[in-house]
């Protein structure tokens, strides 16, 4: 098996070995191979939409990044029916987006707001 090396910060480092640790997973390469399938499946499935979708695209990211996610929203507003933006999360915020439009348009905003800054985390959900 090919060995990879991947740098990591210490904050991410201490929440894999949590990972490992509460999900019994053998060694980090478990858990980075464990990760690495799911967001393998979530690419294939992402790429399998396709015709008019309706989805939500769950963002969490530094206060930091908000005016990257603002051009995102405008640069995607035919996709945008509705955005729900909250700051209560220690420094983090999160933004719901509630879409619906050409599958591809979907897909491309999710891999946009991946790219912009301080993004933590993004989800797009769609019903198939």
């Amino acid at each position: 098996m090919p060995v990879v090396s991947v740098s990591i910060n210490d904050r991410l480092l201490s929440e894999l070995d949590m990972v490992q640790r509460v999900l019994g997973f053998s060694g980090r390469s478990e858990v980075f191979r464990a990760g690495a399938r799911l967001l393998i499946q979530d690419a294939k499935a992402a790429q399998e939409l396709e015709g008019e979708q309706g989805g939500v695209l769950i963002v969490l990211h530094g206060k930091g990044s908000e005016s990257d996610i603002t051009v995102a929203k405008h640069e995607y507003e035919d996709i945008v029916d509705t955005q729900l933006h909250n700051h209560s999360l220690e420094g983090k915020c999160l933004d719901i987006f509630i879409l619906k439009g050409n599958a591809m348009r979907l897909r491309d905003m999710a891999r946009h707001v991946t790219a912009c800054g301080e993004v933590d985390y993004v989800k797009l959900i769609t019903p198939y």
